[in-house]
């Protein structure tokens, strides 16, 4: 028999489908309540204390006997006559278990089980749904380490350590940076409406770079979307602000196995849609501390990528773009970005957004007070209709063997993004 040298029982597979409202389910890293004590037939609550038999006991006795378990998905599905879909998603190692009172204080026993490497990427990667159950409120999130990491009520946190962070909801900057005088702006008032008549959507090109629906989206990815600023006559409703009025959707920060700290949605994002600015200290790239690691560093690199320069895709589109972009004569702009974002110490949730070589967000640089293109904010755009609980990601760009240590030796950086078509490294 195969398994007459085991100690019985011992659990084949478990079902991670909402049956349990005290389950955990991170995908390659889960926590599943054991069996017994809900009521199958009503809320699905638990009502009793859950005992160390049948499977429970399976399961324990895999940890302690290092056999893995199989791991099955439910996921809601509309057009199955059953109400549901499963897939199928590889073995997981029982590294842990505990006993401890769940939601509805009955005791239950907890597993923590890990993806063993070296599978094939997981199936429930390639089905559309909002992943788990979204909770009702902070007080059903298990590990939760902070409420709200913003100060206001704008996001949510959750598991594992402190930040080590401030948060700010707008760029500082830095000692010895100097922001350009505000632009001289459009005479339109209340909204703009006239793409002809208003001088800053002339400066896209004579259209509206957005469309009103949703709350503003932007039809498509530009060189540099020129926005009304704080000398323009329209008023905060006007579409052509759409990206500066904060965030609009509620990010959860939430810990993965593999890549740290990222952040999801726990609404649906239309493509399109502005998700947030990357927020941090404004400063001159020449000024970067070469000796402390900090990988928090968004270059602003929007002149070298409407110069299409090592490898950048241009993207210019009928926009108006500054005279020295054509020149030739700016060589420290060609080599490397004068500018830079630090969000090392301080930042907003962009700091956390992981990447991804099949990214569901892109990079938008944006001039709305001023118009000089080497201190553009950079703000991050829906790539495509994005489901609730599915990680946001961004492209980070890195060209491999660009990046260079304080022993001026090359360093790198493995990629765990889990994409398809995966480049294996992050630079």
């Amino acid at each position: 028999m195969e398994y007459s040298s085991y100690t019985l029982p011992l659990a084949v597979s478990i079902v991670l489908s909402g049956q349990y409202e005290d389950d955990l389910d991170n995908c390659e890293d889960v926590v599943y309540t054991g069996q017994g004590g809900n009521n199958l037939l009503g809320n699905k609550r638990q009502i009793r204390d859950q005992v160390m038999e049948r499977g429970n006991l399976g399961l324990k006795n895999c940890m302690e006997q290092c056999v893995p378990v199989r791991v099955v998905r439910g996921h809601q599905s509309a057009s199955s006559y059953v109400g549901k879909v499963y897939t199928y998603d590889g073995l997981y190692k029982v590294v842990n278990y505990w006993a401890e009172k769940g939601v509805s204080g009955f005791t239950v026993y907890k597993y923590r089980l890990k993806r063993l490497e070296g599978q094939p990427l997981l199936t429930t990667n390639q089905v559309q749904y909002a992943r788990g159950r979204i909770p009702n409120s902070i007080s059903e999130m298990r590990g939760l380490v902070c409420e709200d990491i913003t100060g206001g009520p704008r996001g949510y946190s959750h598991p594992g350590d402190q930040f080590g962070f401030t948060y700010c909801k707008f760029i500082q900057v830095a000692k010895g940076v100097e922001l350009p005088r505000n632009a001289t702006g459009c005479d339109c008032k209340d909204t703009c409406r006239d793409p002809k008549s208003c001088a800053c959507v002339r400066l896209n090109g004579s259209d509206f770079p957005y469309v009103h629906r949703d709350g503003g989206r932007l039809v498509e990815p530009k060189a540099v979307v020129f926005e009304c600023g704080p000398n323009c006559g329209c008023g905060p409703g006007c579409v052509n602000r759409t990206s500066q009025r904060g965030l609009k959707y509620r990010l959860e920060v939430f810990r993965t196995p593999k890549k740290g700290w990222a952040v999801r949605s726990w609404d649906y994002i239309p493509s399109g849609a502005p998700v947030c600015e990357y927020i941090g200290l404004l400063m001159k790239t020449d000024e970067i501390d070469t000796v402390s690691e900090n990988n928090y560093i968004f270059d602003i690199d929007c002149l070298q990528t409407m110069k299409g320069l090592d490898g950048r895709e241009r993207r210019l589109r009928d926009v108006s773009i500054p005279t020295y972009v054509d020149n030739g004569d700016d060589h420290n702009s060609d080599s490397v970005p004068e500018y830079c974002i630090d969000a090392g110490s301080t930042g907003n949730v962009a700091r956390f957004i992981n990447h991804s070589c099949q990214p569901n967000l892109f990079v938008q640089c944006v001039l709305s007070s001023h118009h000089d293109i080497k201190l553009a904010r950079v703000v991050l755009f829906a790539a495509d209709n994005i489901p609730p609980l599915k990680e946001l990601t961004y492209d980070y760009g890195y060209a491999l063997d660009s990046v260079m240590g304080p022993d001026g030796k090359i360093r790198q950086m493995a990629c765990h993004c889990g994409a398809a078509d995966c480049r294996k490294r992050l630079f």
